[in-house]
């Protein structure tokens, strides 16, 4: 060990405690509660945070939020390990909902923000240290206070060296991410743009393009209680893509998890072919992309719905950026809108409408896109490549400043 170090399990430097209310939400007036959403890049959004009625004292006082309390993202998968620290006094009685942990460190061992900055070094052990079947990893209370080990310098002055440099390599990398994260979000408009308001089209519903034949399928992965386990995903097989496997409109196939044929062969519907368009209606809704594969079909998530056009009528390539414009965004957010979840079911989707040309101005209109949306994405790719080295320099300045190279 570094000499005036100390290393300690997790739990035996800072208090953990229990996830937090399960909130009776009002308008106005009560506590603040954060949850899930409020947790990402390390800081705390409480924008997204709800209120609730602490009329009746529902809320212990050990659970409002005090001045450097680290939150974790203690369930779920996408959001599991997630860190951030309340770097200011809380400006009002604020807690944590159900899916959230506080971790709270002992005064006398450390510089309040270093040990942010120490949680922050662990969060990627705490992403993976989760347990529990696929959609309900968790990290209990007692997982995290005895699976995760911990070092430090025993001085608080070392501490507080170390804080002044990385807040200092920090504020330059978060302003560098933000400008990267605005050029993203741009270069993601223009790599899925489609012309809207398009003249001489036809207005018609979902439900009435497959009356007509012109879809000949559209169908989601909803395999109800069939949906498979956690520990039947193998490491080859029938591809598996869930809304996740859908980045910058094209499936990304890395994401993709695997059924052995057998227990793929079980399952009902949810068969996507080549050619098909995915469209992901629940939860994160709204990515669009073409399936293009070699397989003889793919398995679709609870999360996908597939188009299957018929393409004397309408062209794969035209629904795909139609479905992913703000035409259609705009009609399908208005269903979200009366749901209390993120969520377009496949019968809402049948009331929604395309706006369809004949196959000559289809065709048109898609070989004008390829370019544009071509630039687009390589832009995109450009962009998260940039993203991915600033957070890789975050994790390199931690990995040195906990191995005693910055004091």
């Amino acid at each position: 060990m570094r000499a005036g170090w100390e290393s300690s399990s997790l739990g035996g430097v800072c208090e953990l405690i229990a996830r937090g209310v399960a909130p009776k939400y009002v308008e106005d007036g009560g506590i603040l509660v954060l949850n899930q959403k409020c947790v990402r890049d390390h800081r705390i959004n409480a924008d997204l945070a709800r209120r609730h009625d602490d009329s009746q004292r529902a809320v212990r006082t050990d659970r409002v939020l005090k001045l450097g309390d680290v939150l974790v993202n203690s369930t779920g998968t996408g959001t599991l390990g997630r860190v951030a620290q309340v770097r200011a006094e809380p400006v009002e009685s604020t807690t944590v909902d159900t899916h959230v942990t506080i971790v709270r460190p002992l005064a006398e061992k450390f510089h309040i923000d270093f040990f942010g900055y120490m949680m922050i070094q662990i969060e990627d052990e705490l992403a993976a240290g989760g347990e529990g079947a696929s959609g309900q990893t968790e990290l209990a209370r007692s997982t995290l206070a005895d699976k995760f080990e911990v070092s430090y310098p025993k001085s608080i002055e070392q501490q507080q060296r170390i804080v002044a440099v990385l807040d200092r390599a920090f504020a330059g990398i978060a302003t560098a991410t933000v400008n990267a994260q605005k050029c993203l979000n741009n270069a993601r408009e223009l790599s899925t743009s489609c012309p809207t308001g398009i003249a001489k089209a036809e207005r018609v519903t979902i439900g009435e393009l497959l009356a007509r034949g012109w879809l000949l399928d559209h169908m989601d992965g909803n395999h109800g209680g069939d949906y498979p386990r956690k520990d039947e995903f193998v490491a080859e097989g029938v591809i598996y893509l869930s809304a996740n496997s859908i980045r910058d409109g094209e499936v990304d196939f890395d994401r993709a998890k695997f059924l052995a044929p057998a227990r793929a062969a079980k399952l009902r519907k949810g068969f996507a072919r080549n050619r098909d368009v995915l469209f992901a209606h629940n939860a994160t809704v709204g990515p669009v992309a073409l399936l293009q594969t070699q397989a003889d079909f793919v398995v679709l998530g609870t999360s996908l719905t597939y188009y299957r056009c018929d393409e004397s009528h309408i062209k794969p390539e035209y629904l795909a950026n139609y479905l992913a414009s703000s035409a259609f965004r705009v009609q399908y957010e208005a269903v979200m809108g009366q749901s209390t979840r993120n969520q377009v079911p496949i019968t809402k989707q049948r009331e929604l409408y395309v706006d369809v040309l004949t196959i000559d101005e289809q065709e048109r209109i898609v070989d004008t896109l390829v370019g544009f949306q071509g630039s687009g994405r390589q832009l995109v790719k450009r962009y998260k490549a940039k993203l991915k080295a600033l957070n890789e320099l975050k994790q390199s300045l931690l990995q040195k400043a906990f191995a005693g190279e910055l004091t």
